[in-house]
């Protein structure tokens, strides 16, 4: 049996003590629950958002600019288009392609087989009256054939696949108030187009944390290769053999160099020139852009360290034994540094986060219509300071509260591996 002397005294990893320390950490929980609530609506952004339109960009002229918690009834009606059906898979990755065109309304009527609405043309204008055939609204009808012939109580008309459709006018009005009559409420207002702001902000949330994915990626990659072989090379360069000649390859001071280089290139001029070289403002030059100026912080932390531990006994113990360069760096140097390694790439999320929403905002970003939070900030920065400045302040609070968020956490990451506050 164990005695509780035991108990007391058995060990607990590394790793477990670390995680019992961040989650003591208030802030940094905090932060862990805005990104993990962040990501989930990143990856269901479409099925989330009221608008679930490619982009979030279903334009309704007439909504434009209205405020927060305004409600309209809006009638669906049918395109006379053939509507390709879409998969879960296109419908998580692309949105939902609208199949009707929305029109807001403050009142409807029936009469006989047409609907008589009074078309919401803006705040401070007028309504308009105006008629549309039930079986329009309703159906995708006939474009080369558009007519609808009436028959009592029913209707006839060619659909668009030209097919002859006879449909009764009781199950046309129930299908009319069933699916195309929703009364929707802008949370978050809309913007000048007409857009609803709570679905674009939703949506904004995938581009930013997919460029700091893919760019922290970028610049996890290259700067611990890149330090990893100047640190391990510092004070011992390979040599090179040719015949007799033997020579030391300046790994370290080359590398060094080549970090100075990059640090030097703000991540502006490297966007800037990367647009000019492909001729294009293409979304993965972000990526790119951000990664290559990113991986120098990396690169000078992990070559700190490496000089460090390369020192250690169990090093030594490495080569002694006759393992490559490249399984004492990977197997048995670079383990002991994902502490520090975390801590970076939390810090670098942010900052990765903050660049997309800047090159945005100047217009070397993510391009309409696809949502960027600092692509709204950028159209919407003039409406500060009048009664319309909350289209300004989402996407800023946004920015702010997911970059925090990765602020705390690698507050607590740090705090949590450090040895010195571990003891105490």
């Amino acid at each position: 049996m164990k005695t509780n002397t035991e108990d007391k005294f058995k060990s607990v990893s590394l790793s477990k003590k670390a995680w019992k320390r961040l989650l003591k950490n208030k802030p940094a929980v905090i932060g862990i629950i805005i990104i993990c609530l962040s990501t989930i609506t990143a990856a269901f952004c479409h099925f989330i958002a009221p608008d679930g339109t490619p982009n979030a960009d279903e334009q309704i002229l007439q909504l434009e600019t209205h405020p927060p918690g305004f409600t309209i009834t809006i009638l669906k009606v049918e395109k006379n288009l053939k509507i390709k059906e879409q998969n879960i898979l296109s419908i998580l990755f692309n949105g939902t392609k609208s199949d009707y065109t929305p029109v807001p309304i403050t009142a409807w009527e029936y009469d006989g087989a047409n609907v008589i609405v009074d078309e919401y043309l803006g705040p401070d204008r007028p309504t308009a009256k105006k008629s549309y055939p039930l079986a329009d609204i309703v159906y995708a009808i006939s474009n080369t054939d558009p007519n609808i012939q009436p028959e009592g109580n029913a209707v006839s008309f060619n659909d668009i696949d030209e097919l002859k459709v006879e449909s009764d006018l009781e199950d046309l009005k129930k299908r009319f108030e069933k699916k195309h009559l929703e009364k929707r409420t802008f949370l978050f207002g809309s913007d000048k187009f007409g857009r609803d702001i709570l679905s674009r902000l939703l949506v904004g949330t995938r581009v930013s944390l997919s460029v700091g994915i893919i760019a922290v990626i970028i610049s996890l990659v290259i700067g611990i290769v890149v330090g990893s072989l100047a640190g391990y090379f510092a004070k011992d360069p390979p040599k090179i053999s040719l015949g007799k000649l033997s020579l030391n390859i300046p790994v370290d001071s080359s590398i060094i160099w080549l970090i100075n280089v990059f640090w030097s290139i703000p991540t502006l001029l490297l966007a800037m020139g990367l647009t000019i070289i492909f001729k294009e403002k293409n979304f993965i030059l972000i990526y790119v852009a951000v990664g290559l100026t990113m991986w120098v912080e990396m690169a000078r932390i992990v070559r700190g360290q490496f000089l460090g531990i390369r020192e250690k006994e169990f090093v030594e113990a490495s080569r002694s034994l006759g393992f490559s360069h490249f399984r004492t760096i990977f197997r048995h140097i670079l383990p002991n540094l994902w502490g520090p390694i975390i801590v970076i790439v939390a810090a670098n999320f942010a900052t990765a986060i903050l660049i997309e929403a800047g090159l945005s905002f100047i217009g070397l970003g993510v391009q309409p219509p696809k949502p960027s939070w600092g692509t709204m900030l950028n159209e919407y920065y003039g409406f500060i300071g009048t009664s319309k400045s909350y289209l300004a302040i989402y996407p800023g609070l946004a920015i702010m509260i997911l970059v925090l968020a990765f602020n705390l956490i690698g507050n607590g990451l740090r705090d949590a591996l450090d040895i010195k506050t571990s003891m105490k």
